[in-house]
């Protein structure tokens, strides 16, 4: 059994709202085990002997099925996870500033995202990692950055989701 992190795209946002109990519990219908939500923003801890692709594809079935929605999740065993949180490449806990990592599926994707780094503000932070981005912004101002701005971009739904640096923490925990 691996332990697996799945992150939900767009939950209790633009009108997709869910309580995590029922989440939690769409995810043990599916077949997942020892399955625990982290706060309401769509993060499930959960243990399977699948492979992660299989673990995506299970869950996106389930909410699909449980509510009714085009379901985007992304998966990752959680000592990746913490990896990711690990490695992040800027001070985490700057006054005034928003840490966050974006996952992402598709490499020409990332890619992509990637190369906003040479567009970004001078207060906006932009880099590369293994399989995500890692970006920092002054608070307040995430929708209007660079990064915020071009997530809301359609075709990235399906393969990116965002989470902050404490959320990632307490996944990990």
């Amino acid at each position: 059994m691996t332990r697996y992190a799945a992150f939900l795209r767009g939950v209790n946002v633009k009108g997709t709202t869910m309580k995590m109990a029922d989440v939690a519990a769409a995810f043990t219908g599916a077949g997942f085990t020892n399955v625990k939500t982290v706060l309401a923003s769509g993060n499930v801890l959960l243990d399977s002997g699948a492979a992660a692709k299989t673990v995506r594809t299970k869950a996106e079935a389930a909410l699909r099925d449980a509510f009714g929605y085009d379901a985007w999740v992304l998966v990752y065993d959680v000592d990746t996870v913490r990896k990711v949180a690990d490695d992040y490449p800027f001070e985490a806990e700057v006054e005034g500033q928003q840490s966050y990592v974006t996952f992402v599926s598709d490499t020409k994707v990332l890619d992509e995202l990637a190369a906003l780094a040479d567009d970004a503000g001078p207060d906006e932070k932009i880099t590369r990692g293994d399989g995500v981005l890692y970006w920092q912004v002054p608070k307040n101002s995430t929708l209007d950055s660079t990064i915020g701005k071009t997530m809301g971009n359609k075709r990235y739904k399906s393969s990116t989701t965002t989470r902050n640096l404490r959320t990632l923490a307490k996944v990990v925990k």
